[in-house]
């Protein structure tokens, strides 16, 4: 009595993790894009939150905080002048970009004098270079 074996050769094995290879591959590079687009609409929706706050400071004490003073004056409350008249804990903590770095604050801004510059310093994480994501007023 003969046994007829049967199962799939190590050419078949291959060639099947082969075709799941470059299906995956295909499918990580067409969201690669889409990782982009969601990084960089959360620096947008981060620095309209911020805005909005910095707005409500500004509101309640007539000026915004100062570059030194940061955004760290809407966590905790600045000792250094101007000293804010009325002030609340807009913030518990403040957001990081996307990657991994704080959002940069200038008040007067150097692209804004008359407001302030409030950036993501973008992926490379260096202020002041082509990758940077803008916001402020």
């Amino acid at each position: 009595m003969e046994r007829k074996q049967q199962g799939f050769t190590l050419l078949e094995i291959m060639l099947v993790v082969t075709i799941i290879a470059l299906l995956l591959g295909a499918a990580i590079y067409k969201l690669g894009g889409n990782v982009e687009y969601a990084r960089d609409i959360r620096v947008e929706a981060d620095i309209q939150g911020i805005n909005t706050q910095l707005g409500l400071y500004e509101s309640m004490n007539g000026f915004y905080p100062t570059t030194e003073q940061g955004l760290q004056a809407l966590v905790t409350q600045p000792n250094t002048d101007p000293k804010p008249t009325r002030w609340y804990q807009l913030y518990k903590e403040l957001p990081k970009d996307p990657w991994g770095s704080d959002y940069i604050y200038r008040c007067p801004g150097l692209k804004n004098p008359n407001g302030y510059d409030l950036y993501s310093a973008g992926p490379d994480r260096k202020p002041d270079t082509a990758d940077d994501k803008p916001g402020g007023r």
